[in-house]
């Protein structure tokens, strides 16, 4: 696999994994626009969301430690703050992985890769983020989070599964809807992202023993390197966004995209 393309999909994954646009969309649709590309192979997404992961557990390595301590809480049978949000987090993430079991066991994966799919789910979720973020502010701070809130918005967690509808566009839509306040929002499905993508991350490793890996090492770990630098860079720069601006700038971006994909999808399906 050329250097370029390595450097260019690390970049893709560490920028869109956190941001409201869909990271899968975008790693799905590079080799197809980009003429020569093969696709990339299980083993260079495997790093490129290890690289990712890295970055989410350092920038919020405070919450990190809340969400270890709940666990070690839990394990413990301590009732506390710490194992109250680690039980919300680890429920709130079910409904995704038992969804893609779903799709999975109907062999369903594939089928929803195309661009046709992603320009319609671009445009469609990204319009909801938009009206979601229309939605008065009345919740501050993430102890106050509710289980009905913490389900609710792993429930939503779950379209995510669809490319194009991005996981962290589609959870903080839903956390807008309920009322917080977008730094909060954008914490929360940051949060949320820690078990979401470890668990993807397993799975994917999983199949990446039985099927054999298609590319180095060495090329994993240059895209684990950059993806992590890429995201830490990604998510500082959106945390500030996010007390600063509205989510107008990513809704009129996904829009743009989606309009652009159902224009040319017959192009890029041939």
């Amino acid at each position: 696999m050329p250097l370029v393309q390595l450097i260019v999909l690390a970049i893709i994954q560490g920028i869109t994994e956190f941001l409201p646009v869909s990271s899968s969309a975008h790693l799905i649709l590079a080799p197809i626009i980009v003429n020569g590309w093969a696709d990339q192979g299980p083993l260079i997404d495997v790093a490129g969301h290890i690289g990712s992961l890295a970055a989410v557990l350092l920038f919020f390595r405070s919450e990190t430690a809340t969400l270890f301590r709940g666990g070690l809480d839990t394990l413990q049978l301590k009732a506390t703050a710490d194992r109250r949000l680690f039980l919300m987090i680890a429920a709130a993430t079910i409904p995704v992985l038992a969804f893609a079991a779903v799709l999975v066991a109907l062999d369903l994966v594939d089928a929803l890769r195309s661009p046709i799919v992603i320009g319609w789910t671009s445009i469609i979720f990204g319009i909801i983020l938009w009206l979601s973020d229309r939605s008065p502010v009345d919740k501050h701070g993430l102890e106050r989070v509710t289980w009905r809130e913490a389900l609710s918005i792993g429930a939503a967690q779950m379209l995510s599964i669809i490319p194009g509808t991005s996981r962290s566009g589609i959870t903080m839509t839903a956390a807008r809807y309920l009322g917080w306040a977008r730094p909060e929002a954008a914490r929360f499905s940051m949060l949320l992202a820690i078990p979401t993508i470890a668990a993807f991350g397993v799975f994917a490793s999983i199949d990446l023993v039985k099927e054999g890996a298609q590319a180095t090492i060495s090329a994993a770990a240059i895209v684990a390197a950059l993806s992590f630098i890429t995201a830490y860079l990604t998510i500082a720069a959106f945390m500030r966004l996010t007390q600063r601006v509205s989510f107008t700038p990513f809704v009129i971006y996904r829009v743009l995209l989606g309009v652009a994909l159902l224009a040319f999808a017959g192009k890029l399906a041939g």
